[in-house]
């Protein structure tokens, strides 16, 4: 049978994904892979028929449709229909304005989107360019590429797996999974054929394209290539996704298509009103229709949006979050669940000995990290711990059965090699003992390194009194296999084989990684260390309990984020016990269980829905796993922030409406995939993001309530005019005044708004919350009318007393202005009184850009030129003092509305 029908007749068992349950031979033989290789022609054939071993890019959407589709949306069309109002009114230079905004707002949407491509490049990236594999018996290198099923592939420390693999040998093999797994320790590979169902981070027999090996070397039989791969799935996942629309965007496309057709609506009735019932003339009747609209119409809205974003940009960026699309800003503040990877994102991805036990005692470890600081406190609180006989030469071994090295550096301390070895390295120095002090004392002889089937490392060293010691350290069960004795203090006494186990079983149930420690005296039999010498005869010294800490400051996150009515969730693909562990210290999940990702597999979408309400911990999770997640969090109505690092965390981070990766440790797949960096990959820079997504929602709605009754303020007076029948007291050029030049300034003020107090100790918003819900409206009916009539009764009393129309225009045109300067006061603080010191001074921005807008003011009713652009005209100082009771009469009943309001709900409470 050819080998090409072989891998056909394989796709079903491909497609399962079963490689790992059979063992190389029927790899080999499936595939046609003999022990020294394809031939050159079986490898150009298959290269035909499979394809390179690439992560083939989609096909981009052209760039002129991407600028095209960044208009289609309703606000921006509001802005055109503006831009062309004001043409046909003949102010060009206002037209250019608005349209100058609307292409503002489609090249930054043109600028921000195309991730999905960088993403797929940046998976791309992670293939390795070059392979050593094994063809015509010779050893040759290749490109990556041109890989193909069926090739034998060398691995070695230090490089990138460069396809799927089932490893058909290995010794000392450990490969580094941890961007597609989230292992945070690099995994002991072996060839043996393992179940069928066991997840990815379990299968122990194969290497996975993209991932690195740490150590030793191996033989792996590719048996996928390019999208088969792992990576190559997780890319044809994210190809298939598109971002979900933001809380933000979904909003404003509901108030923009509501406010469009209330516009449209007033003005169709207003002009049927004035022809049919009034008698006006169809050309007058058009311009004061136009006058309504214009009036209506939010023209600064978009761009008080963005600028409102950008500021918060510039301040997150300060703060070490990298803001990569706009509207995440806001969506941060309505987030309602925090997805977090564990390790180096909840955790420092620094493994550490919490706890050592001795036959004597346990002993507990402070300080976290690769930096010895801490102590090791011995019950009683001893301070001298470390010197006690029992624990001193566990902690020599720790550090003398070692390879690793502990180097400080400039931006603090290191490892080098092995990062379990590495904590032991730690413990010793917190310990008091000097790494290379110990090793000139204790020099080492000889070695067995850690191999897999073994599960130990030991060396063979001499003391400063020359006498030959044994050191060994390894997996407990296999330890203590070799012990006869135990050091009970300075006295041997025959192991306690039950106690020990007893040990391991209470250490292993808090979520800590085992290690045990041993020696003794003597020297190999036959002069070198061999397994042999290894079989009997130890002293059993301690278990050290090790684990990858949690951040400090991501235990007072996590507890920030409670306060703020947001639920934290781990998503891991690490163990369940250490998930567990980690998420009890960091108060996440706890009194509660760990769903693995093989439970998570048997639910359907509905029970997945439930069961995320109640679950907040899921351990062993894939891609796959992670997206379901997410999703059925979104299901459930829940805005969705996910943080990752890896490859394996791209899709969920795609499918979030807030996906945040890590700036130092992340991957480019995980970066491009992102709404949001951290750049010092610290989880408590979440909560502050938070914090400012929060103040930039809420100084959006402030701006939104601030600019509305301006323009439902001027449209009730162009309402008033036609229903009573008297002279227009606004022009269209005068509305484009008021909404553009003046409303546009002060609006901006808002932006700079600092967050209220209490921003962080509220729940979230809810995320069918509207924009604009009734309490807007009540606030927008009140200013609008107190607008309408401080301005129209300015305006008929100027008529009256015999002044000219401009000089009336005038008047109600400075109504609207001051009772815009005094109402953003008023605006600051949406439901409590601005009357003290920090509500009225506390935002310079809004005392410099009220001074802006008096000086508009004048300028507009006093320089000639404005005048006769705008048919204003000078007014009194008395004038002045009309226009600016009528604004004082509005701050001051906006401000005794405030206050009636909160009593009431106080009485109601």
């Amino acid at each position: 049978m050819k080998a090409e029908d072989n891998i056909i007749k394989s796709e079903a068992m491909l497609q399962s994904e079963a490689w790992h349950a059979h063992d190389a031979a029927f790899a080999a033989h499936t595939l046609e892979s003999p022990e020294n290789g394809l031939s050159q022609a079986q490898a150009t054939s298959r290269l035909a028929k499979y394809g390179p071993n690439e992560l083939a890019a989609a096909k981009p959407r052209h760039p002129l449709m991407r600028l095209v589709l960044q208009f289609h949306n309703l606000l921006l069309y509001l802005m055109m229909a503006a831009g062309i109002i004001t043409a046909l009114l003949g102010h060009w230079v206002d037209a250019a304005v608005l349209w100058g905004a609307v292409l503002v707002n489609a090249l930054i949407g043109f600028v921000q989107e195309g991730k999905a491509e960088n993403a797929l490049s940046a998976m791309r990236g992670m293939l390795a360019p070059h392979a050593t594999v094994i063809r015509e018996g010779k050893r040759q290198e290749i490109n990556a590429a041109d890989l193909v099923p069926g090739d034998r592939v060398i691995l070695v420390a230090g490089d990138r797996v460069p396809a799927d693999l089932r490893l058909a040998h290995a010794r000392e093999l450990r490969i580094d999974e941890a961007s597609l797994t989230g292992e945070s320790l690099a995994v002991e590979k072996s060839t043996a054929a393992i179940t069928a169902d066991a997840v990815l981070g379990d299968r122990d027999c194969m290497g996975y394209s993209g991932t690195l090996v740490v150590s030793g070397q191996g033989v792996g039989i590719v048996v996928a290539t390019g999208l088969k791969t792992e990576i190559g799935r997780i890319t044809r996942m994210l190809s298939g996704m598109e971002h979900v629309s933001t809380p933000l965007i979904r909003k404003l496309n509901r108030f923009s298509f509501q406010l469009a057709l209330v516009i449209l609506g007033l003005a169709v009735v207003t002009f049927i009103f004035g022809v049919f019932l009034r008698g006006y003339a169809l050309a007058d009747m058009f311009l004061m229709t136009v006058a309504l609209v214009a009036s209506a119409i939010p023209e600064g809205l978009p761009a008080i949006m963005t600028i409102i974003l950008a500021l918060g940009v510039q301040r997150m960026a300060r703060q070490h979050a990298i803001i990569r699309r706009l509207p995440a800003v806001e969506t941060l503040g309505s987030v309602t669940i925090i997805c977090s990877d564990k390790t180096g994102t909840l955790t420092r991805n620094e493994m550490t000995v919490q706890l050592m036990v001795t036959s004597a005692a346990s002993y507990q470890v402070s300080g976290v990290g690769y930096a010895p600081e801490g102590k090791i406190t011995a019950p009683g609180d001893r301070p001298d711990a470390a010197g006690q006989p029992d624990l001193l030469p566990a902690l020599q071994v720790g550090m003398l059965c070692n390879d690793s090295t502990h180097q400080q550096r400039e931006d603090g301390w290191h490892i080098v090699g092995d990062p379990t070895e590495g904590a032991l390295l730690v413990l010793g120095a917190k310990g008091g003992l000097r790494h290379d002090s110990l090793s000139r004392q204790w020099t080492r002889q000889d070695s067995i390194p850690f191999e897999s089937a073994n599960r130990y490392m030991a060396t063979h060293n001499k003391d400063e009194d020359g006498n030959d010691w044994l050191l060994v350290k390894g997996a407990p069960e296999q330890i203590l296999a070799m012990c006869r004795w135990q050091l009970d203090g300075k006295t041997l006494r025959e192991v306690d084989v039950d106690y020990w186990r007893r040990m391991a079983n209470d250490i292993a149930g808090r979520g800590l990684r085992l290690l045990a420690l041993a020696r003794k005296p003597g020297r190999p039999a036959s002069g070198v260390l061999a397994t042999a010498d290894m079989e009997e005869g130890f002293t059993m010294l301690a278990l050290a309990g090790i684990i990858d800490p949690p951040r400090t400051e991501a235990i007072t996150a996590v507890e920030q984020c409670h306060a703020a009515g947001i639920t934290v969730k781990m998503i891991t693909g690490d163990h369940a016990d250490t998930a567990r562990a980690i998420g009890a210290q960091l108060k996440i999940g706890v009194g509660k269980p760990a769903v693995t990702g093989a439970e998570i597999s048997l639910l359907d979408d509905t029970e997945l829905q439930r069961l995320v309400k109640e679950i907040d911990i899921f351990a062993r999770a894939s891609p796959e796993h992670k997206l379901r997640l997410v999703q059925a969090m979104q299901d459930n109505g829940n805005i969705v922030a996910m943080t990752g690092d890896g490859v394996n965390d791209a899709p969920a981070l795609k499918r979030a409406d807030v996906g945040v990766s890590m700036g130092l440790k992340g991957t480019d797949a995980a970066r491009e995939a992102s709404d949001m960096t951290l750049a010092d990959d610290n989880f408590a820079t979440i909560a502050t993001a938070v914090r400012e997504g929060r103040a930039v929602y809420d100084n959006l709605r402030k701006f939104i309530l601030f600019m509305l009754p301006t323009n439902g303020g001027e449209a009730l007076v162009v309402i008033a005019a036609l229903l009573l029948g008297f002279t227009l007291p606004l022009t269209p050029a005068q509305v484009l005044w008021i909404n553009m030049v003046t409303a546009g300034t002060l609006g901006l003020a808002l932006a700079f708004d600092p967050p209220d107090d209490n921003i962080m100790s509220r729940p979230p918003r809810p995320p069918q919350e509207p924009l604009f819900n009734a309490f807007f409206l009540w606030r927008l009916t009140l200013v609008s009318v107190l607008m309408m009539l401080g301005a129209v009764t300015l305006f008929l009393y100027k008529l009256g007393s015999g002044a000219s129309l401009e000089v009336a225009r005038t008047m109600a045109v400075n109504t609207i202005v001051l009772c815009e300067v005094v109402y953003l006061i008023n605006s600051r603080r949406l439901r409590r009184c601005v009357l003290d010191r920090e509500g009225l001074f506390g935002n310079p921005y809004a005392l410099l850009t009220m001074g802006i807008a008096v000086l508009l003011q004048f300028i507009y009713i006093y320089w000639a030129p404005m005048n006769t652009l705008f048919g204003s005209a000078p007014l009194s100082a008395t004038e002045w003092l009309l226009t600016l009771s009528a604004a004082l009469v509005l701050f001051f009943s906006v401000e005794a509305e405030k206050i009636i309001v909160q009593r009431f709900q106080a009485l109601r409470a």
